[in-house]
């Protein structure tokens, strides 16, 4: 009965350390820029988009095109840029091993 104690105690401890961890994980941020820094696009650790800035030197009618690659570009660079932060601060917490399944809300 000791042992399974213990491991209800070691879950809860890991379930308080992940709610820790995804308010951390939205307070921090990874930004990403295409087109040498035309699109800087700006996301939090959880992958949620913060900021988009365009240089006003893009923005041209004639090229939309060129400016709607250079923001899905940029978006997505930061989304990978937050999943990579997310995965360090997962291996943090899970003490180097692979979870066998995700976690909700992260």
């Amino acid at each position: 009965m000791n042992n399974f104690q213990q491991i209800l105690q070691m879950g809860q401890q890991v379930q308080a350390r992940i709610s820790q961890l995804q308010t951390e994980l939205g307070q921090k941020t990874v930004t990403s820029s295409s087109g040498g820094g035309m699109v800087t696009v700006t996301a939090d650790g959880r992958g949620k988009l913060r900021a988009i800035k365009i240089d006003p030197t893009v923005v041209q009618a004639d090229d939309v095109e060129m400016l709607e690659d250079l923001v899905l570009a940029a978006v997505n660079e930061a989304q990978n840029r937050a999943q990579q932060l997310y995965d360090d601060e997962m291996r943090k917490v899970s003490g180097g091993l692979s979870l066998p399944f995700p976690i909700p809300g992260l």
